[in-house]
């Protein structure tokens, strides 16, 4: 079934809200009352660096997720300082994410926030307290699956002041704790008025300017008040500052107003979203889909990330499409921008090809960080990149001709845990690897952009773009171009079930830790099990554009040859629930789901008449039989049935293998990918060193006689019609539980396995039972005339053309006998050691333990 991925997200600064409440010392010549609304505020007003304060917080604003949370909740927290990269540095982290330290519990007060009381001079013990700007806090529950954030995902902030120095701050409008000020208002109409109230600490020459234009001063005082009616839009910013004494403190507040979009139609040649590029006229177009949003603003290195009218962008008559034209950017550069919506999201292009992530890309190689355009300072969180200097990769092969599907044995690999390096460059390096062994097509494990960087890449966020952690694009085209060479196929691991909470069209329509219901490519609920993120509504015909969009990309910029389509069962409206005992509900034939995937498969067609279409599915037989017979391939997970067989349990049918033949789920055609390992299963040679049967001496817990195991499951895998897979380094019998450093943790790359002669026998074995199954037609799709799967002993005979094949093999921890029939009477040859045997029905064979056969009435080719 389906990876759980446990995937904790600290998002990028965007907006969040602060207030604070403090009664205002009755000198004051004209106090004001200070709000006490807000997600987060500071009970005295001001957070000293060396005094004593109070913060408060309620958990029902931001994004909520704490809301009715009835166990204790923790401060995580940190320093932004001057040496501060920016506001994801946090610096002087004192709390753990992972313990429950009492020391940062917050106190629930009666009216339903938490207070927590501190000095932070006196809790970071710091010499000098001069270069602290910010104080930085995540808010989580007892387990940390539950996290307060602003409404956005983004971290909470608080200025740091000196208390015998001059501090200033908004008390109206009331504002967001983020690391650029921006109000709790997330935008404002033209002609607006807005009201201000604006509180120093000590007396002084309090102003007030807009974007560099005084428009409210007072003198000799802790407050200002101040109105301003907004006249333009775009983003503005509002500057309060106190003078006294020779010296003075300012505070900045970002304010948007939202301008009007222009109504008018997508151009001709125009892509309704992403980057249409017209060199021909000099024209660059932006697209973005967000029905039911009423502004659009393109911001860019271009335009310092400002908002402004210029950069409106138009709207359909639909009501679908943003989208504006720009004439003067030069097209021999590169360019990064975003897009904001409705004056309180920033978000980066979906279709982007390539994006800048200033909370993950630190950990690239710098090799490749070197080469890309550096993040923009006036931008927060992902940006996209627009790259026009770029040049084409020149293919050396342009048309591929693929290998049958019926003759393929798939390499599954993670690139992470099978190159030291971690990229194309020396993936592609190791092909030699793969034509020793003999495969004819490579599984790469999802290489879309994704959370974090050492993923498995099951949390995608950006569909169309390459995961950069692993290189360039012109370094995964080599690969796939190199592949072809040898007479390899690439197939992508694609995962288009869900996405992650970076993607931007989650964050288009998304509340309270959840897709909106107005979302229209995401479900406000999975409506299955088994799922992870947020899963995707297949019957929008948004997300149908997305989806062959994305399909469509990877096929021609990158000439793939097929697709690995992750939980592809979840590719459906029928609410089954999401526990566990809803999985019978969820694989039962579902109609509506098998016509969504006859849909997609002659999409992709229609591209590629020869891609090969792969699903992990595990529905019901009749469903399963019915996308096979449209032409698409389904996982067959033989790992239980074939470990049990390794490990020498096969009483009440533990290792029955009779679901390795096609003709037994009653398909016509062996369009089964079977294997007995992937990257989701526990290893086949793990659990035979840790739990294998014995026997007197005969051990398959002793590494010679477990590998000898292996190479008998091989045998009967490699040899049943179609196409297999095997899991990276399964031939050379991986041993590392899938567990070692958490699942989806990195695991120790083995190629040490080569030094052992034990291992390398392994391996050899591997590779001539894929010759052969390569250079024999019988193995595409022969007969199966007789079979004995359930035992002990099992054993398959094939027919086709002439030709037959009889695979024997003795899965059990002492010797037995095997009876021949007529059909598997006569003389044979031993593939495998390369001489005759006879078989009569009158003698029988008598098997050691672990003993195996390949046996054909002609020799089979290799």
């Amino acid at each position: 079934m389906r990876k759980l991925i446990i995937f904790l997200l600290i998002a990028n600064s965007l907006w969040s809200f602060m207030a604070c409440k403090k009664a205002v010392p009755t000198d004051e010549p004209n106090p004001v009352a200070v709000s006490t609304e807000g997600l987060l505020s500071v009970e005295q007003g001001f957070l000293y660096w060396n005094d004593q304060a109070t913060l408060l917080f309620d958990p029902s604003k931001g994004n909520a997720e704490l809301k009715g949370e009835n166990g204790d909740l923790y401060l995580h927290m940190g320093l932004i300082t001057a040496a501060s990269a920016g506001a994801q540095d946090w610096k002087n982290v004192i709390s753990s994410w992972t313990s429950n330290d009492a020391s940062f519990k917050m106190t629930k007060r009666n009216d339903g926030k938490y207070a927590f009381t501190l000095n932070p001079s006196v809790l970071y013990k710091l010499s000098n307290g001069n270069d602290v700007k910010y104080l930085a806090l995540l808010v989580r529950n007892g387990t940390g699956t539950k996290v307060g954030r602003n409404k956005d995902g983004s971290d909470l902030y608080i200025p740091i002041a000196k208390k015998e120095g001059l501090a200033i701050r908004f008390n109206k409008p009331v504002t967001q704790p983020t690391y650029l000020l921006k109000t709790e208002q997330e935008s404002y109409a033209v002609q607006e008025e807005i009201s201000f109230e604006i509180m120093a600490n000590q007396s002084g020459k309090i102003s007030l300017s807009l974007d560099g234009v005084q428009i409210g001063v007072e003198e000799n005082s802790k407050t200002l008040k101040a109105s301003h009616k907004l006249t333009k839009v775009g983003l503005h910013n509002f500057l309060a500052k106190v003078e006294a004494n020779g010296q003075q403190s300012t505070q900045t507040l970002q304010v948007f107003v939202t301008g009007t979009s222009t109504v008018a139609e997508l151009p001709a040649g125009v892509n309704p979203n992403g980057v249409s590029i017209d060199r021909s006229n000099n024209t660059v177009t932006f697209a973005l889909t967000a029905p039911q949003k009423q502004s659009v603003f393109l911001l860019g290195d271009f335009n310092q990330y400002q908002a402004s009218e210029k950069y409106v962008l138009n709207k359909t008559p639909d009501g679908k499409t943003f989208w504006i034209r720009l004439t003067d950017l030069n097209l021999n550069q590169d360019y990064t921008y975003q897009f904001m919506v409705d004056g309180k999201l920033r978000i980066a292009d979906p279709y982007s090809h390539l994006v800048l992530d200033p909370a993950h890309d630190a950990g690239i190689k710098s090799s490749y960080r070197s080469s890309l355009p550096n993040y923009p300072a006036q931008a927060q969180g992902i940006v996209s990149v627009l790259n026009l200097k770029a040049s084409s990769y020149n293919w050396k092969i342009s048309q591929f001709n693929k290998p049958n599907p019926y003759d393929l044995v798939i390499y599954e690999t993670l690139v992470r845990d099978f190159v030291q390096s971690h990229d194309y460059t020396t993936l592609k390096d190791s092909i030699s690897y793969f034509e020793k062994l003999g495969v004819n097509a490579i599984e790469l494990m999802p290489i879309q952009e994704s959370e974090g960087n050492s993923t498995w890449g099951y949390n995608p966020s950006f569909h169309l773009a390459l995961d950069k952690y692993y290189g360039t694009q012109d370094e995964l085209k080599a690969f796939v171009d190199a592949c072809h060479q040898k007479g390899m196929a690439v197939i992508l691991d694609v995962v288009l079930n869900h996405a992650f909470g970076q993607s931007p069209m989650v964050q288009l329509y998304f509340e309270n830790g959840a897709p909106t219901a107005s979302n229209p490519w995401f479900n406000p609920i999975a409506m299955h099990p088994f799922n992870v993120g947020y899963d995707m509504n297949h019957e929008s015909n948004l997300s149908q554009t997305f989806v062959k969009d994305v399909l469509k990309y990877w096929l021609s910029e990158y000439k793939v040859d097929g697709f690995r389509f992750d939980l592809s069962k979840g590719f459906t409206q029928k609410n089954s629930g999401t526990s566990e005992s809803a999985v019978g509900a969820w694989s039962a034939y579902d109609a509506s789901r098998v016509q969504l995937w006859k849909m997609y498969n002659s999409y992709i067609k229609t591209i590629d008449p020869t891609a090969y279409v792969i699903l992990e599915h595990f529905a019901d037989d009749r469903e399963e039989k019915e996308l096979a017979e449209a032409g698409m391939f389904l996982w067959n997970n033989l790992n239980h049935a074939f470990n049990e067989a390794t490990m020498g349990y096969n009483s009440d049918n533990k290792s029955d293998l009779s679901r390795l033949f096609a003709q037994n789920r009653g398909f016509s055609n062996p369009n089964l990918i079977s294997y007995m390992e992937s990257h989701d299963e526990e290893r086949i040679m793990f659990k035979n060193l840790q739990y294998g049967n014995t026997s007197g001496s005969y051990s398959i817990k002793q590494l010679p006689t477990a590998i000898d195991r292996n190479s008998m499951a091989a045998s009967f895998l490699l040899f049943a019609p179609g196409p297999k897979m095997i899991w990276q380094f399964g031939e050379l019998g991986y041993e590392i539980s899938i567990d070692q450093n958490g699942r989806t943790g990195e695991k120790p790359i083995k190629w040490e396995y080569f030094n052992d002669p034990i291992r390398t026998k392994l391996f050899k074995n591997y590779a001539k039972m894929i010759r052969m199954k390569k250079a024999n037609p019988i193995f595409r799709n022969a007969t199966l005339q007789a079979s004995s799967l359930n035992a002990a002993v099992k054993y398959y005979l094939l027919e086709s053309a002439g030709q037959k094949v009889l695979i024997i093999g003795n899965f059990d921890v002492v010797q037995q006998q095997l009876n021949i029939s007529a059909a598997m009477a006569g003389t044979w040859h031993d593939n495998l050691n390369n001489q005759s045997k006879t078989l009569t029905t009158q003698s029988g064979i008598q098997l050691a333990p672990g003993e195996y056969f390949v046996l054909s009435n002609n020799k089979l080719n290799y």
